[in-house]
């Protein structure tokens, strides 16, 4: 799957239930040994809330295809 940059995904807050339309550059992405432990997180721009969510091969995909920032998380063996 590629994403064009400047690409918008709606995202929803945990907290407030707030729905909001973010770019790349609002969210991180973890990328874990499993799948498990691969997540994208962002702040809520209504209530201020940090949002972490399980991100699955696609939600991986949209997100890398966009820039959004990654960052490989490594565990003791």
């Amino acid at each position: 799957m590629s994403t064009a940059p400047g690409t918008r995904f709606r995202a929803s807050c945990t907290s407030c239930r707030t729905v909001a339309e973010l770019g790349a550059e609002a969210f991180r992405l973890a990328l874990g040994r499993t799948r498990e432990r691969t997540f994208y997180s962002f702040t809520c721009p209504s209530c201020g809330t940090a949002v972490r969510k399980p991100a699955g091969e696609r939600i991986v995909a949209a997100l890398t295809g966009a820039g959004v920032r990654t960052m490989q998380l490594h565990l003791g063996q």
